[in-house]
C-alpha cells in the first residue's frame, strides 16, 4: 500500500496561448497566474506532503509548473510522467479553443465517458485516461509515499470528487488492487479521499 498525494496543478493563464494563436496541443503550454503560483507554494506547505520520496507531473505546463514550485519548496525529486497528462477533447490535436469542449463534453457525457463509432467527435474514453495514469502510478508501488501533480479529470479517476479545486491536495491509499473509475461508472469499493 502506498500513500498517494494527489496535487491538482495551480490555476492556468491562457493570455499568451490567446495572443499567440496556439490551438489543439499549443494551449498545454499555458503557464501559471501569479494565483497559481501562490496556489502550488501553499500546496507545498501541506504537511501530508512530508516524508513523500517522489513527485510525479504530467508533461503539461501548468502541472509541471506547479510541481517544480513543489520540489523546490519541499526539496523532493521530481520526475515526468507523460502517462498523466490531461484527457484528450480532440485526438487530432487541432481544436481551436475552449469554446469548442461543451459540445465535446455533453457528447462525451451522453455516451457515459466512453468513445464509440456514433459519436461525432474524436475524444479520449475515460476508461483510456484511468488505463493510463494507474499504469503510471503503479510503476511506483515500491514507494511509501509519491505525490502526483496532474489534471482535474486524472484526478477523478483516483478519487469520486465532483470537482478538484485548482491547487488542491487530495490523499488516497494505493495498491496493485486499486482501480480506476469514471465520473458514469458504478463507483463502491473505488478509492476515496481519506
Amino acid at each position: 500500500m502506498m500513500d498517494l498525494l494527489l496535487v491538482r496543478h495551480g490555476e492556468p493563464d491562457y493570455s499568451d496561448i490567446d495572443e499567440r494563436g496556439y490551438i489543439g496541443h499549443g494551449r498545454d503550454l499555458a503557464k501559471l497566474t501569479e494565483k497559481g503560483v501562490r496556489q502550488a507554494e501553499r500546496a507545498a506547505e501541506d504537511a501530508r506532503l512530508q516524508g513523500a520520496e517522489l513527485i510525479l507531473s504530467s508533461p503539461y505546463t501548468r502541472a509541471l509548473q506547479t510541481a517544480s514550485i513543489i520540489s523546490r519548496i519541499t526539496q523532493i525529486p521530481l520526475t515526468v510522467e507523460t502517462d498523466l497528462h490531461e484527457w484528450m477533447p480532440d485526438l487530432s490535436f487541432m481544436y481551436e479553443g475552449p469554446e469548442e469542449i461543451p459540445a465535446v463534453l455533453r457528447e462525451m457525457e451522453m455516451y457515459r465517458g466512453e468513445w464509440c463509432r456514433e459519436c461525432r467527435y474524436r475524444w479520449e474514453s475515460l476508461s483510456k485516461v484511468g488505463e493510463r495514469a494507474f499504469f503510471a502510478v503503479k510503476k511506483y508501488l515500491h514507494c511509501k509515499k509519491i505525490i502526483l501533480v496532474a489534471h482535474e479529470t486524472v484526478i477523478q479517476r483516483f478519487v469520486k470528487m465532483e470537482s478538484v479545486p485548482c491547487g488542491s491536495v487530495t490523499e488516497m491509499d494505493f495498491s496493485q488492487e486499486s482501480r480506476w473509475f469514471g465520473c458514469y461508472q458504478d463507483i463502491r469499493g473505488m478509492g476515496t479521499a481519506k
